[in-house]
Parts: structure tokens; sequence; C-alpha cells
């Protein structure tokens, strides 16, 4: 007797989140755990079968299907308070507003990210100093773009670049980084960023004695495999993770981040909307937004607050000013959950992420130095800043979503 055919399974879709329903006012009540962002009952699940009927020879069908909606928290709310609030104090102090730039106590005493990644002091000095400051060759700017981000401290790349002239591949000497490097630290110099942290590793077996010496050793590998000229001929940001993951010591969370900085110059051209990776702050961050993610990777969970944010701003009455047109990116909605984490700290104490953090510890410290931004040139975004450096007018009130 010939087997009943079996039904195929499913292929797991890599983007659901234009098929959840948007949430009505009155669906929206006071407490915010009640708010279904997911399926919702009368649509049923976005992937189903019929099943067969009694007595039927069919064997169940084997789908992959998804029952349970995502259930926001309070911080759900915050997450978008806290982005548009961001965002404008970024457009006062570009306006050059007196501080305080914001009546939000928490956002005034503490250090926070930009909402915009790109817009951060360091991804600035990346772009402007590092990226597109130097030599266009592929290979010397992802010399100088690796060697930064390696480090990721302003201080080191003005140190090396003050005594060597220039950082460049066509000029290295791994006796002469390293001579600088080692005497800074002699000094008691901090070469690294303790934004986050660079592990060190081996590679082909050797360990090196200093991590700054690994980590020189590892650029070299990276050059010598051709890793620009490989980066430049992917069609996707995924391939591009893949590549900088296999090197050792780089793992999720670096690899996406030096990805997205490569992909501010001219090596590639991906489109931020195409691939995310979330990074453990982010996991903290959502954790505090969500009581649970229905079904929902935490990957898709971003890829969802980046396809709403219109909508989400505009039932919350919120203004948000994007960056010249530019709507949130993957890798900005990414970062503002790990913000956002961090904020819950102090705004809801008694929401638990997936660290056990129940302070902020820096402290925001206004610079005397006007703020001035510049993008990657292929944005397109310099001429509208140009034309109109400031599109946001500064507000004294603070939305009362924000207040603690």
């Amino acid at each position: 007797m010939t087997a009943p055919k079996r039904i195929p399974r499913q292929p797991r879709p890599e983007r659901l989140t234009t098929s959840l329903p948007v949430p009505s006012p009155e669906a929206h009540q006071a407490n915010a755990t009640q708010l279904a962002l997911g399926l919702s009952e009368e649509k049923g699940p976005r992937f189903s079968a019929t099943l067969p009927d009694a007595g039927s020879s069919l064997p169940v069908p084997d789908v992959w299907i998804r029952l349970a909606p995502a259930v926001p928290t309070d911080a759900y709310e915050t997450y978008w308070r806290f982005a548009a609030e961001r965002q404008a104090v970024f457009f006062r102090r570009l306006s050059k507003a007196s501080p305080p730039w914001t009546a939000d106590p928490i956002l005034e005493r503490y250090k926070f990210t930009n909402a915009y990644r790109a817009s951060d002091r360091v991804s600035q000095f990346l772009i402007r100093r590092v990226i597109y400051a130097g030599d266009h060759d592929a290979k010397e700017t992802f010399f100088r773009l690796l060697f930064f981000k390696l480090f990721n401290k302003l201080e080191t790349w003005q140190l090396v670049e003050g005594q060597l002239g220039t950082v460049s591949w066509r000029d290295y000497s791994f006796r002469h980084y390293d001579r600088i490097l080692t005497a800074a630290m002699a000094r008691g110099t901090r070469i690294y960023s303790a934004a986050y942290i660079m592990p060190s590793g081996r590679l082909a077996g050797a360990v090196e004695p200093t991590k700054h010496r690994f980590h020189l050793r590892l650029l070299e590998q990276m050059m010598r495999d051709d890793v620009p000229g490989r980066l430049s001929a992917m069609r996707t940001m995924r391939e591009a993770f893949a590549l900088l993951r296999s090197y050792s010591s780089i793992g999720d969370f670096l690899a996406y981040q030096f990805v997205t900085d490569v992909n501010y110059s001219e090596l590639t051209s991906f489109s931020e909307f195409e691939f995310v990776q979330p990074g453990p702050g982010a996991l903290d961050g959502i954790r505090k937004c969500f009581a649970s993610l229905g079904g929902l990777s935490e990957a898709e969970i971003i890829r969802f607050m980046a396809d709403r944010q219109e909508a989400e701003f505009d039932r919350l009455g919120l203004r948000f000013q994007t960056l010249w047109g530019r709507r949130l990116q993957l890798i900005d909605c990414q970062n503002l959950f790990c913000e956002v984490g961090k904020y819950s700290r102090v705004r809801h104490p008694d929401i638990a992420g997936v660290s056990d953090r129940k302070r902020i510890k820096q402290h925001f410290a206004p610079k005397g130095d006007a703020l001035v931004v510049w993008y990657p040139p292929k944005w397109h975004i310099n001429e509208l800043i140009a034309a109109n450096p400031t599109s946001d007018k500064p507000r004294t009130a603070i939305p009362d979503g924000l207040r603690p």
C-alpha cells in the first residue's frame, strides 16, 4: 500500500512584521502588558493549515506556526518616548541652544548614545577622520577602519597618527605600532574604549603576550586574506557579517558592529534594513520592553520596531525628527533597546531584564565644543544639512510619559 503523501513543512519566513495589526486606541489600555502586538484573535495565526477530517488517512500536517502574540510592558512606550526625546536633544544641541537640552532628569543626568548610531561622537570621528580623510583605496580604508575599531578610542588613534604621521597599511610596521601602544600602556594610558569588551585570542596556535599585539596580528591576518576585496565583492550584509565572524575573538556582537562600520565606507553598499544581530545590551532592553516575545526572535522584534516606527510615534502623539529623512535603521533600533535597557534601570526599576544591573554608571558631562555632524556621502544627507542645519526648534516641555 502506498504511504500517504506528507504535506511539506512550510519554510520559516524572514520577515513577519508586515502582517502584524496596528493596535487600536481601545486595545491600548492603561496596563500595557495587555496590548497584543502580535497576532490578533480575530485574524488567527499567521501560518496555519486545515486539519484532516476525522478518519482521514492523511497525517497531521507538519507545519510551523506561531499562536501567541508578543506582550509589551510599560517600558515599550518608554522606548518610543526615549527615542523621540533623545533625538530632540540632538537637534537642540545642533541648533546651538544653551543647556539644559531636556527637562527629563534621567536624560539630563546620565549619558546615553544618540537615537541614530552614526550621530554618536565615536562614529562621527570614524566617518570624518578615519574613513573619508585618507587614501580611498579599499585596502587602506579597511586597514584604517579596523585599526580604529579594534581599539575604538579616539585618543589611541590620535596617539598613533601623531607619532607616525599617518595610519597606513602601505607603511605599516608591527614593531612601530607595538612600540607606541606598549609605551602608552606603560604610562598608565588606557588604549581600549570601555564601550564594549574587546577579547583577546590566538592565531595559528600562537598566543601573543598582550591583547594589543594579538589585535595587530589579527589585523595583519585579515589584510593578508584580502578581507577588503572579499567584502567589496559580497552582495549581502549577512555574508559580510559571516566573514568577519569567522576570525578569532570576533563574536556576533563585534562582527555586526564592524560590518556596520565597514558599510559607512565605499567598500560596501548594503541596506541597513537587511540584517540585524542583537547584542547583549539589546537583549536586556528587549526583555524589559516585552513580557513575552510570543514566539518571535529578538531579531524579529527589532525588525518589528523598525517597521512600526512611524505608526507608534503617531499613536503616542510624539514628534520624531528623522535624520533629514533617514528613518531609524535596524542598527539604530537595536542600539535604542540597549539604551532603553539602561534608562529603565531608573525609569522602571521594577522591570527585570537579562542583566541584574540596577544603576547607570556613566554621567553626562557636556563638552564645550559645538556639535557638528557629517555622514557618509552616499546617504546624501550632508547637502541637506548644509541647506537646513537644524529642522527642530528647541523645546522646554517634556512629554508626561518621560517624567520619572
